[in-house]
Order: C-alpha cells, then structure tokens, then sequence
C-alpha cells in the first residue's frame, strides 16, 4: 500500500511505525474472508482491509478522529484472525491499538459512551469493586429489558451465582509436590478472580501436582488489556508496570543467586497472556523500560504451553467425555498456540472434538459484549450454534471471556481446560459436571 507521509511526519517514531506497517498490506483481501465483523454485517469498512484505509486516511491527512472512522474502528473485536489469513504479514494488532490510542485523544465521544466505558475502566480491572458491582447488578437485574441496550448486556451479563473470594487471590507461595522442577508466578487476573475463583484454583493444583512451586506476587494485577484495547495507553503502561515491578521484587538481581529465579510467568487467561506477551511493544519508546518490560515478556507463557513442557501426569480419568475445544481468539491468533490444549485434552484421555468455524470469535473480546451488544450476540449464537453441532458432554475454553460470553447460550456445561486437566490428574471434578 502506498502511503504520503511528509517529512515531518516521518520524523514522529509513532507514524514511522503505522508508515511501515500500512506499507506491508497489499489490499488482496484474504482478511475479509475471515474478519467477523465483515463475516456478519458485509461491509467493507467493517473489514481489515477497509479499516486499514480509514486509518491510513486520518494519519495522513492529521484529522481528529471522526464519528464514521470511531465507529467503524470501535466495531473491529481485535480477535486477529486476519493477522492468520493474512499472507503479507501485516501488523493489525498494533496498527488498531494506536488508532485506537488516536480516536480516544481526538475525538470527544457521546456523554453515555464516555460514562459506560470509564465505568468499565474503573470497576474490572478491580476485584474488589467489580465484585460489589455484580451483586448491585442484581437489584436492577428483573428491570433489565427497561435499559439502554449496553446497560441491558451488562445485566444480561451478571452471572446467576457468585462464588465466595478464594483464598488463593493472595500473594502467598504454593509448595510443588515432590521435587521442584520450576518455579513459576501466576497471574491471578482480575475479572477472573470473582467470576470463576475455579479456574485458579485448578491451575495452582496442576501446576504444583506437577512439580511447580507456584508464587502469587504481592502488587501484581490486571495485565493491562481492558483499557488498552479502549485507547487508554497510559493507564495500560501503569497497569503493565505495578505486574512488571511485582515479578521483578521476585526474581532480585542478586548475582549468582537462584532463590529469586523464576523459570515463567504463567497465564491462565488467554487475553491477559496475548497482552503480557506483547509487553516490550507496550513500552517500546520507553528507552529505561522497554528491556525489563521484554524480560518478563519472554518468560510470559500460557499455561498449556507449560503443561505440555512438563509431560502431562497419567490420566485418571476413566468415563468417556466427549469435549469439543472452543479456542479463544486470543490463544490462537494473538498467541499462535493452536493444537497444544487439544493435544493435552486427547493424552488426558477425553473425546476431543472442534467446531465449525473455529477461527470465528465467539464476540466476548473483552468489553466488547458490552461495547457493541447487538454484533456480540450474533457472534455468540452463531458460535453456540456451532459448537452445539458437535454434540459435546461439555466444552472447553483457555479464555473466562469466552466462558462468560457462551455460557448462556448452550445447554451444556463451559468449563477452563486447566479444570478438566485437573480433574484428569486427580484433582476434583469441576462442579458443573457433578
């Protein structure tokens, strides 16, 4: 793609980092054939390649962000399943982060839009307040249909039960069975801890059956993605930096020293790993930061990809459970972690089976269920739909996301992948499938 930049356009390192990625795109269209938005609306600015040309418009020419340009960016799920399809290798992911850092200074959103989104800010990155939030949601719940259309997706959102805190949510040191063969921080996320305390709970148990000793770090939190998937830069950099100085305060830089040593930092999130796993980009201008902050980048993992490091303990599993694998957007597009979770369910001894479409996002992504309520809800029945063909006892995500977004939609249980490799392992069955 041709691209007219001045030079002193050129000297800014922001539009010389767009300039080479709008250049890498060759307009053939592959991304349209896979992007769900254009999938479901037909719309060629609702497509990659239609979105990369509002963007490269608005760059060039200087202009604030306009009502069409927001629109049509604020639609995009960032689900980066055009980053697979696509054979020129176009950056998509960084392109529409820093468009979307542009829309948030340029233009001046609608009082509502403004109020929904710095709400969302505040309370899920927080556990605490978001959990207050959800049992406030109940009151307004039954008058749900009386709302606005993104206050009625937050109600419809509120899970039916909350789970008590876990007392695992707190910085503490969970002892490995046996030999230590890796000490490894979790990531205990945000949201997660209140609408499934499950999910790290299973993991801790995994994790330690098979040889980990697991640290949960005092200051560390949410990863950052929430806000900066809504153009919050800085509060992302904030948010990124408390969990980078948390694991740092870990490790210590004592020469020669390996009590501090940590061999990962593991994610049980698929979103919160795509968005660590990108933390050197984050701070790419920050010439103190950006070396610390692609440290813990590189010791970033899933935590499949871990399991699948240590070899899987024999299964104890010995009923037949069929369990179809819904793979988050972010675990296989943003993290190019493809057949590990499968893999893993197959050798833990379940009947592993995939849906049509699998590369189509479920319209989680975030906050964008709430964000953008109507285009979500096709996404959600057309993927329920499809993982419901496959007729599973129960299926199978990387992502609480994905968990939240589906779970109403299908008439069997959606549980983590690490809760059902738990359970294989000798860990308890998931409540749902008692």
């Amino acid at each position: 793609m041709r691209t007219f930049f001045t030079p002193a356009q050129m000297a800014d390192p922001h539009i010389q980092d767009m300039n080479r990625i709008l250049r890498t795109c060759v307009h053939c269209g592959f991304c349209n054939s896979t992007c769900p938005t254009y999938v479901l609306l037909g719309d060629e600015l609702d497509s990659p390649r239609g979105r990369i040309y509002l963007i490269k418009d608005m760059l060039e020419q200087e202009k604030p962000a306009s009502a069409k340009v927001t629109t049509h960016l604020d639609r995009c799920l960032s689900c980066l399943s055009c980053t697979t399809t696509c054979p020129s290798g176009v950056d998509y992911m960084h392109l529409i982060d820093q468009a979307r850092v542009r829309v948030e200074k340029t233009y001046r959103r609608p009082f509502f839009d403004r109020l929904v989104r710095g709400v969302m800010a505040c309370i899920l990155p927080n556990p605490a307040l978001f959990r207050w939030s959800l049992l406030a949601a109940w009151i307004f719940r039954p008058l749900r249909f009386a709302f606005p259309a993104r206050l009625k997706a937050m109600l419809n959102l509120t899970p039916s039960t909350l789970a008590s805190p876990s007392p695992l949510d707190r910085p503490q040191t969970f002892s490995a069975e046996g030999e230590i063969v890796k000490r490894v921080a979790l990531l205990t996320g945000c949201a997660q801890q209140v609408l499934a305390p499950s999910i790290n709970e299973a993991t801790v148990r995994l994790l330690t059956r098979h040889g980990c000793e697991v640290v949960i770090a005092d200051g560390a939190g949410c990863c950052g993605a929430l806000v900066h998937h809504m153009g919050h830069e800085e509060t992302a950099r904030k948010q990124a930096r408390d969990n980078i100085l948390a694991w740092e305060r870990l490790m210590g830089d004592a020469p020669g020293d390996d009590r501090g040593k940590l061999d990962a930092i593991v994610v049980n999130a698929s979103g919160c790993g795509t968005m660590l796993k990108d933390y050197g980009a984050l701070f790419r201008d920050d010439y103190i930061f950006a070396e610390r902050a692609q440290r813990i980048a590189s010791l970033t993992c899933d935590v499949s990809e871990l399991i699948n490091e240590l070899n899987l303990k024999p299964s104890e599993i010995s009923e037949p459970v069929t369990v179809t694998y819904q793979s988050a957007c972010s675990m296989q597009h943003g993290q190019k972690i493809v057949t590990i979770p499968q893999s893993l369910l197959i050798e833990a001894g379940f009947n592993v089976r995939e849906p049509k479409e699998a590369h189509l996002c479920c319209g989680s992504a975030g906050t964008y269920n709430i964000l953008q309520p109507k285009i979500a809800d096709g996404l959600r029945e057309r993927k329920a739909t499809n993982l419901a063909n496959t007729n599973p006892d129960v299926v199978a995500t990387g992502n609480i996301g994905c968990m939240m977004q589906l779970e109403k939609s299908l008439d069997v249980p959606i549980v983590h992948t690490v809760e059902l490799l738990d359970w294989a392992t000798g860990g308890p069955r998931p409540d749902c499938l008692r």
